[in-house]
């Protein structure tokens, strides 16, 4: 029950200056600041939408559902509406409100490190899928906070860069997907992102905030600040930023109440902001009942039901040849007719989320080569090899490297109050390892803000040789190895990317170790003085191990009648705060899917990332999937699809490049991408993705939309109705003709008229999803909406439709056309 709209006046009218402004920020990392005597309690929010994590210190575990990109290559508004049912109740349990996300910025570049997060990069297919997911979460009683409103799209100086953008790019492409969800879907609050747009930070931005969202939108939720992204009181709190988090407050709050006190800012106009943050609580049920649930984290097979169903519908078939020597195509593989698997690659055992605030603590997570192995049966023989490594750092310390000692095998830390590792020791920790990240809580009676540790371990090396050793930190840090010092982070630290691009660069060095002898080392660390989260972390690994790894990959290939190449990046290298450094996939494994491949051409290559990888092998292989980060449940949907159980059903919802320079953005030189002097421009305009591929005619690895089945396709000729208001109906006559079921993703493009204004050769405009059986056919009708055909014209600064003939094309990529049909207007 919620109160009414006379009600919440009433309670706001009942609080004073002070009590309003506190509603303004939060209270701490994810909660609200509560008036307990006005009976108003804390909301909580909790990231997403990969998961509900709850509180980063409960260690409560939670369902882990497949990555944007991988929900986005569903085409699938349906399934994301039943995942956004599930991740309500998932929120439910950590005792949550609001769930941060979706992310529904776009794929500007392969690069972002943050594209795993995102749905696509066409503003369309991002709104349809955001819109179901929106109402699936918010139909089960749990708010969201769509972000990062707006021109998010990159990692690099991401707190500070300014996005240069044209309003008709803004209109048409980036604020689109923002639009289209606000106006179906009615998202509780929206997150204001990081960056400068045109020169002003998002989250003071009276034209984003006000003029778009609230008066031509008509939208009423609640502007929430990204983490640290409130620079000032006056500007965000004018511009219609309603809460700043995290708590405490840094700017809004009582630096709020005093700003109004000394005529800054107009009381009006902060009361107007904490009447939007009442109507949020009323919304989340905190005014109707204040008292908060502690953390759960129930292990729902319901839930890993549909993370498996979903990871497969996101599964994307890349290729589908036979192999050299064979009449058919590799996939499905026949257990009846194998008797030996070889499973080789790095990513044997998946990676199933990227890194940043999207992280959860899982459940179980679901092992590839076991689920295989069952599946196959006691005839086939399975076989690994782990053929290179892929690590971005190197590993921390195993326990089993730990020299055991009186309490076992562990790393033993004494923390200190402040930052200079003297005084009484607050306390001693044993640890399976060294590193930790701290966000309060970890230690009682520490300030987590403000202390120093010194771990020590023994770390027996297992290999002879050159040992590559690895420091970062988020504040200061040195190593000490058998009494010398080996790394300094500690007396001229150096910003790096690490951690949320809180942490310093990483310091390395390389050490000579002999099997079995014990090195003494000490890691000392202390927190910085600036807020940031406090975190350490030492890795290390021996050199030069990549040889021998890819000889025995051919070897236990050619012994193979079949190999299944795993191959991809993890949240280490595609994360919150960094770009990757280019598209080629980490260390050696180009090489090793290579010599594979020519060891035993009957090879199925698995991509597991979450964004496009340049793929130079990828015609010379058979069969290729992209399954990119599927979630907890990820491993048995891969063996569901790779024994043909399920249908691999994804489309790409981006494209993948031949080369990193035909990106449109990072064509138009380091300007464009990735930014030069504080600011990024998108040179680009509307030709984002596909749109600037398309337009130039550049050759692509794979297109946009592209995906392939186990079944074959026929298209009859295409027919387009009127279906009131502007609104059009394209119906297309479907067949499968091929031997079994399948599923077909049916694409309608846009070809607008020759104008004064640049169009792209061809956008999509609407999508269906249709499973049918073997020897089925039925009429498939995609809609297409009337602003489908319109144009920001910045000489009159509205949307208009420019007359002339515009092509409807059904097909099944952006270049696999299979029909076309012409409008007038």
């Amino acid at each position: 029950m919620t109160a009414s709209d006379a009600h919440l006046d009433d309670l706001l009218a009942s609080l004073d200056l002070d009590q309003v402004c506190a509603l303004t920020a939060g209270s701490g990392p994810w909660h609200t600041t509560p008036i307990p005597e006005a009976g108003i309690g804390r909301l909580k929010v909790t990231d997403g939408p990969t998961g509900a994590r709850g509180d980063l210190t409960s260690g409560t575990t939670s369902a882990c559902f497949p990555v944007g990109i991988a929900l986005g290559a569903t085409w699938d508004p349906d399934a994301l509406e039943e995942l956004g049912a599930a991740l309500a109740t998932e929120a439910r349990d950590k005792g949550a409100h609001v769930l941060l996300g979706p992310t529904v910025n776009l794929h500007r570049t392969p690069l972002a490190g943050r594209t795993f997060e995102c749905y696509a990069e066409d503003p369309w297919l991002t709104g349809a899928l955001a819109t179901g997911f929106v109402r699936g979460v918010q139909g089960g009683g749990i708010g969201v906070c769509i972000k990062h409103l707006v021109a998010n799209d990159s990692e690099f100086e991401r707190m500070t860069i300014s996005s240069e953008v044209d309003e008709r790019t803004l209109r048409e492409v980036l604020l689109r997907p923002f639009e289209v969800v606000v106006a179906d879907a009615d998202p509780w609050s929206i997150m204001g992102a990081y960056n400068r747009v045109n020169g002003t930070y998002a989250c003071a931005h009276p034209w984003l905030l006000t003029t778009v969202l609230r008066q031509e939108w008509g939208w009423d939720g609640v502007v929430i600040s990204d983490w640290h992204a409130v620079h000032d009181t006056v500007g965000p709190a004018t511009a219609g930023c309603d809460l700043e988090m995290p708590g405490p407050a840094a700017h809004l709050g009582p630096h709020l109440a005093e700003a109004v006190r000394i005529g800054t800012v107009d009381e009006d106009v902060v009361r107007a902001n904490a009447r939007r943050l009442l109507r949020l609580l009323d919304r989340a049920g905190v005014l109707a009942d204040p008292d908060e649930v502690p953390e759960a984290g129930p292990d729902r097979p319901e839930h890993r039901a549909l993370a498996r169903r979903l990871a497969a519908a996101g599964t994307v078939l890349l290729r589908h040849e036979p192999a050299a020597g064979d009449a058919a195509p590799l996939l499905p593989l026949d257990p009846g007719a194998l008797t030996s698997v070889a499973v080789i690659g790095p990513r044997a055992e998946l990676s199933i989320q990227g890194g940043g605030s999207s992280v959860v603590l899982t459940h179980p997570v679901g092992r590839f080569v076991p689920a295989l192995a069952e599946r196959l049966g006691d005839g086939v023989a399975v076989t690994t090899a782990e053929g290179c490594t892929a690590n971005r750092f190197p590993p921390t310390i195993a326990r089993h490297q730990l020299e055991a000692g009186d309490d076992g095998r562990s790393v033993t830390c004494t923390y200190f109050a402040g930052r200079s590792l003297d005084g009484e020791p607050v306390a001693t920790h044993r640890y399976r390892r060294v590193g930790a990240t701290w966000f309060g809580g970890n230690v009682e009676g520490l300030d987590a803000a403000d202390f120093s540790c010194r771990y020590e371990a023994s770390f027996v090396p297992e290999v002879d040789g050159p040992h590559r050793v690895s420091l970062l930190a988020v504040g200061r840090s040195r190593l000490v190895a058998d009494g010398r010092l080996v790394l300094d982070g500690w007396s001229d630290p150096r910003p790096g990317t690490w951690m949320f691009g809180y942490g310093n660069e990483e310091v390395t060095t390389t050490l000579d170790l002999r099997a079995g002898q014990p090195v003494d080392l000490v890691v000392e660390y202390a927190t910085g003085t600036d807020g940031r989260p406090a975190a350490v972390r030492l890795g290390i690994e021996p050199s030069g191990v990549d040889d021998a790894l890819l000889a025995e990959a051919e070897r236990v290939a050619a012994d193979a009648e079949v190999a299944v190449v795993v191959v991809g990046t993890d949240g280490e290298w595609e994360t919150e705060g960094s770009d990757r450094p280019s598209m080629d996939l980490p260390r050696r494994q180009d090489e090793l899917v290579r010599r594979v491949v020519a060891a035993n051409p009957r090879t199925v290559v698995v991509v597991n990332a979450g964004s496009p990888q340049a793929l130079p092998w990828a015609e010379d292989v058979p069969a290729l999937l992209q399954v990119w980060f599927p979630g907890y449940e990820g491993a048995g949907a891969l063996v569901d699809v790779l024994v043909g159980d399920v249908e691999p059903s994804g489309r790409l919802p981006c494209t993948i490049p031949v080369s990193l320079a035909d990106n449109p953005a990072v064509a138009a030189g380091p300007a464009s991408y990735p930014g030069e002097g504080g600011e990024v421009r998108y040179a680009e305009g509307v030709l984002l993705g596909y749109r600037g591929h398309d337009a130039a005619g550049t050759p692509v690895r794979f297109p946009f939309g592209h995906g392939l089945g186990y079944t074959s396709w026929t298209y009859g000729e295409p027919t387009v109705g009127d279906a009131g208001d502007g609104a059009l109906t394209v119906t297309v006559p479907l067949t499968n003709d091929g031997d079994r079921g399948g599923t077909e993703v049916v694409q309608v493009y846009l070809e607008a008229p020759e104008g004064d204004l640049v169009r792209p050769r061809r956008q999509l405009v609407g999508s269906t999803k249709v499973t049918l059986d073997a020897g089925e056919t039925c009429d498939v009708a995609v809609d297409v909406d009337p602003r489908a055909l319109e144009v920001w014209d910045p000489a009159v600064a509205a949307f208009r439709t420019l007359p002339g003939t515009h092509l409807l094309h059904v097909g099944r990529s952006s270049r696999d056309l299979r029909g076309s049909v012409a409008v007038e207007r």
